[in-house]
């Protein structure tokens, strides 16, 4: 006896489950697209196999679509990064910071380096207890080429970084900037590790919680949207022969 055949949407939100980690729940409360952001943040060059990445070209046109889909009701983003390329991590933190739909951010196992600014880009970010977020300056390995042009480089992306996070979140600027050249904190390194609670208290994140806070604090600004008005028909003019030939 012949299977079934599986239905095409169910079908292609298989596949992206499996290549993007990301997945769409309907319910009466509203539709929820799940997005993950896990490993590394892959940027422009390719990071190798056997290590687990999150590839920006592939979100930044998802997230697009979600921005634009009429089925689409919000936005759950679960973070469990190491950081990973700073451009590009910025670029996935930007289109989601500059999207209209409501967005809330969990932070699950830990948000490091550049997952920062992912973390705080949601309209409301959330943080288990037993997660941790590494606060440090930016920094590149290997042979340097014009150190003083690119220490300054380095300065500005910096700089940026740290407008971007302060302007998401309650954090102030001379706070993050100690956590990011805290010494003593972290061995052989300069920076700062906080926990759950210890991102909540310094404004970094908004509250303490789990996925269950994180959904339902996303169906309570889902339920406070106003529902988008629909635009009256164009009135049709008749054209004169003249117009017409």
């Amino acid at each position: 006896m012949q299977e079934p055949k599986e239905p095409e949407q169910k079908k292609e939100e298989r596949e992206q489950v499996i290549e993007l980690g990301s997945d769409l729940t309907r319910s009466h409360n509203g539709n929820i697209y799940t997005l993950t952001i896990i490993g590394q943040v892959e940027g422009h060059q390719a990071a190798p196999e056997n290590v687990k990445t999150t590839k920006y070209e592939h979100v930044l046109p998802l997230l697009a679509g979600i921005e634009e889909s009429d089925e689409i009701d919000g936005l759950l983003l679960l973070l469990n990064t190491v950081g990973g390329d700073i451009e590009a991590g910025l670029a996935i933190a930007e289109m989601i910071a500059g999207m209209k739909k409501p967005s809330v951010s969990l932070v699950l196992g830990g948000g490091h380096s550049i997952g920062i600014p992912l973390a705080v880009c949601a309209k409301k970010s959330f943080i288990t207890p037993t997660a941790s977020m590494t606060i440090h300056p930016v920094r590149m390995t290997g042979l340097v080429v014009g150190a003083p042009q690119t220490f300054r480089y380095f300065q500005r992306i910096q700089e940026q970084i740290t407008e971007f996070v302060t302007a998401n979140s309650n954090i102030t600027k001379e706070t993050f900037e100690g956590f990011m050249m805290a010494t003593g904190e972290m061995a052989t390194d300069v920076g700062t590790i906080l926990y759950g609670r210890e991102a909540v208290q310094s404004g970094l994140i908004d509250q303490l919680g789990g996925l269950n806070d994180a959904l339902t604090a996303l169906h309570e600004m889902i339920g406070r949207q106003e529902p988008a008005a629909i635009p009256a028909p164009a009135k049709r003019t008749r054209k004169s022969r003249k117009d017409a030939s």
